[in-house]
């Protein structure tokens, strides 16, 4: 599947202002994807899809995406059962970010067995001139192990 399934981008007013799904796939043929869970609004994770993700995506309101790592396509959950069940389908005002509210089943998103795939933050006092100083805390608690859920092929 082509990105030809999706119609052509025409003048920037529509783009911005009408009613016609005119996704912008960069060069590499992907588009950025946000994905937030439908009810809390908290961002679960960031992934790509390339033309074919969208649509599958959009026929079967799973989400799914473009892996880049392994070149192919990735339905979330199809391993771990922790599915992502699309509620809203959004694009920002330029039709070149895609944004998912989605229904988080088992309750995780990352493949580290976290909730979101932003578990760290910075630390209080980091120093942008002192590299020692730019660690990471932990701000969440695993909900599964992906030891457990990931069996090796």
């Amino acid at each position: 599947m082509s990105a030809s399934v999706f119609p052509s981008r025409t003048q920037t007013a529509e783009i911005e202002l009408g009613t016609t799904l005119q996704p912008k796939f960069g060069p590499d043929g992907l588009i950025p994807c946000i994905t937030t869970d439908h009810l809390t609004n908290e961002v679960l994770m960031f992934a790509f899809m390339n033309a074919e993700a969208l649509a599958h995506t959009i026929r079967t309101k799973k989400a799914t995406y473009w892996s880049r790592s392994r070149n192919k396509l990735w339905v979330k959950g199809e391993e771990s059962g922790h599915a992502q069940l699309v509620k809203d389908l959004l694009v920002d005002c330029d039709q070149d970010v895609v944004l998912l509210k989605v229904e988080n089943v088992g309750g995780a998103a990352c493949h580290n067995g976290y909730k979101s795939c932003f578990y760290r933050k910075l630390t209080p006092g980091a120093d942008v001139d002192q590299a020692a100083s730019l660690t990471l805390e932990f701000a969440a608690r695993r909900v599964f192990d992906p030891a457990t859920v990931y069996k090796k092929k």
